[in-house]
């Protein structure tokens, strides 16, 4: 009994209306089915076609089915990929550029460099479109030597300035967290171009560097190079890391002027405000929105969550689910977020078991963390040890010291030292870990642990970060550190500081000198410790510095501690002002002597 015979590749792939049939030509050119294509199954099916007429040593045939393979690499596409450019006896460069750009989306990216040592070792010279792809695979798995010997070899190429590769090479270094080395590679171009600039903005605004990425956006408009959407993504981000709303504005108004106002812009116009604290921009700009997706309805929850207000950023959740906009990941972190600085445990169980259940969503490490800051803030820190524990991925040093946070703020000094031999398996080089531990010692009166704390934090070489605090006025951010005036003349700001606390030991004011743990130190010396806090010297420069009634924003990168939130309550209550605080977990909305946190923070 005879076999029935396949049917011909040409009846998967029926032509067009109005288009030449393939079975017309298809014997000659086999790639007419190509567009037609749309899985690797059916790609094989084409190849097996050149096979039968006799085109499968074509080059420009290879070409085809690779760059296939590579328009939407993944690792089944790029393994048979491989396979054909390994049956090329004599590859040229544009195929090993496919290759390559290829293999630099992928989960390992530096297969491409290995494809490119065998393409040297063929007497192959790359050209400028080798490079990007190559670069970008170096940035993708953060191989900084690799990239530096792909940098030498575009200098002795003379492609270093090249339209296409400079962006690559200064992306590349950033990537690999090595922004100054961008910053030389940007220096060197004599006539840097839009895309070169936003290469640079963006790498400064990753790296959390605003001022620079600022400052560069400065450059770029003073040589009347206009700026598109991507400038203004990596230049709204600089605001937000600055606090700088002023600038932020700007901005906004810059971008409805050109047209620039698509969602991912609009989206981060969101962000920015919110960061900035000004709320009430985060919501205008929400709500003029025509387009609303994803990640639009997840930047206001989070802008309502940092500023502590978890009901409505449920609520607007609520609304979102029923406009039939799918949530994300960062969807969750706002809503987790929401209900850790507002107590409600409960419904934040709820939710971290709903992204899973209902949303098919996997938690990260970051909402792991959420949970941990969660039930740390309502007491449970049992419950927060436990939770860490049995978690199915190994717990970093963030976690750790999430609930070694929550441990101070409860003075539980007991788990405080269980949780810190834990953080200290991780990582025994962040200061503010030993130092954390040796605050919670000294207010137990428990000296000796103090100074073995402080001795183990000198020998092992740790740092504690200084405090730091910023506030913008007219256009200018000016930054302030703790402890700045402690030992040096005394000023006109420091001058109105010390009268400011004067006027606020009249309304009550008590200096919280429990904060200041130093067994030998006078309460006058710990006073003047607390009174130099970086927050109080930028709250005073704002008093000095705005008209009255102008709200007063300040951006802090350490916890607000408890005497500076008890001082900033007081001083909107007895100057009229309102004091937005930014620290490191949220905002602070300071009015008629009350707080948004309701000092649950």
């Amino acid at each position: 009994m005879a076999t029935a015979s396949p049917p011909p590749v040409s009846t998967l792939y029926p032509p067009k209306e109005g288009a030449t049939s393939a079975s017309a030509f298809s014997a000659h050119h086999p790639l007419s089915l190509l567009p037609n294509c749309n899985s690797l199954k059916e790609l094989k099916q084409i190849q097996a076609f050149t096979l039968k007429t006799q085109l499968q040593r074509d080059i420009s045939v290879i070409n085809k089915l690779v760059n296939f393979c590579t328009r939407y690499p993944n690792d089944a596409s790029m393994a048979h990929a491989q396979k054909l450019f390994d049956e090329i006896p004599h590859p040229d460069i544009v195929l090993f550029n496919t290759m390559s750009r290829g293999y630099s989306r992928v989960d390992d990216p530096l297969r491409a460099m290995a494809l490119f040592v065998r393409v040297l070792n063929l007497g192959l010279f790359p050209d400028d479109y080798s490079f990007p792809s190559l670069l970008r695979a170096c940035a993708g798995a953060k191989a900084l030597a690799e990239g530096k010997q792909l940098h030498c070899f575009a200098v002795k190429l003379g492609l270093t300035q090249n339209v296409y590769v400079s962006p690559t090479l200064i992306n590349m270094y950033t990537e690999c967290g090595d922004v100054d080395a961008a910053r030389r590679v940007f220096d060197k171009i004599s006539d840097p171009c839009v895309v070169i600039y936003n290469s640079i903005i963006n790498g400064y605004a990753r790296s959390s560097r605003p001022n620079e990425a600022l400052s560069l956006f400065r450059e770029m408009q003073a040589s009347n190079r206009r700026p598109d959407d991507v400038t203004i993504l990596s230049v709204l981000t600089s605001c937000a890391l600055l606090g700088s709303l002023e600038l932020g504005k700007w901005i906004h108004e810059y971008v409805q002027r050109h047209g620039l106002d698509g969602v991912k812009v609009n989206t981060s116009l969101i962000d920015m405000f919110a960061k900035c604290g000004s709320l009430e921009d985060a919501i205008s700009m929400f709500e003029n929105m025509k387009i609303k997706d994803t990640q639009a309805w997840s930047a206001i929850i989070v802008a309502y969550a940092t500023h502590g207000h978890g009901s409505r950023a449920i609520s607007m959740f609520e609304e979102m689910v029923q406009t039939r906009v799918s949530p994300d990941d960062v969807t969750f972190l706002g809503l987790l977020h929401a209900c850790s600085h507002t107590g409600l445990v409960e419904e934040g169980y709820r939710f971290f078991r709903d992204m899973k259940n209902e949303y098919g969503i996997d938690p990260g490490i970051k909402h792991f963390g959420c949970m941990v800051d969660l039930l740390g803030r309502a007491g449970r820190l049992d419950e927060a040890y436990d939770f860490i524990h049995e978690l199915p991925i190994k717990p970093t040093p963030i976690l750790w010291r999430t609930l070694l946070s929550a441990c101070s703020s409860h003075d539980n000094i007991d788990m405080a030292k269980r949780v810190i031999q834990r953080i200290f398996e991780l990582d025994d080089t962040h200061g503010g870990d030993y130092v954390m531990l040796s605050n919670m010692s000294a207010r137990a009166g428990i000296w000796e642990d103090v100074d073995f704390l402080r001795k183990l934090m000198n020998e092992r070489g740790a740092v504690k970060v200084p405090g730091c605090s910023s506030i913008e006025v007219d256009n200018v951010v000016h930054e302030f550190f703790s402890g700045d005036g402690v030992h040096s003349v005394s000023t006109s700001l420091h001058h109105t500081l010390d009268q400011l606390i004067e006027e606020l030991k009249l309304a009550g004011y008590v200096p919280d000198t429990s904060l200041v743990c130093h067994a030998n130190m006078e309460e006058k010396d710990k006073e003047i410790t607390l009174r130099y806090h970086s927050e109080k010297l930028a709250i005073a420069f704002g008093l000095l510095n705005t008209p009255p009634g102008t709200t007063i924003r300040v951006v802090k990168n350490l916890r607000v501690c408890r005497d500076c939130h008890s001082a900033a309550k007081l001083i909107s209550f007895i100057f009229g002002r309102q004091i937005v605080l930014r620290d490191i977990q949220r905002f602070h909305h300071f009015e008629d002597g009350e707080c948004s946190c309701g000092d649950y923070w």
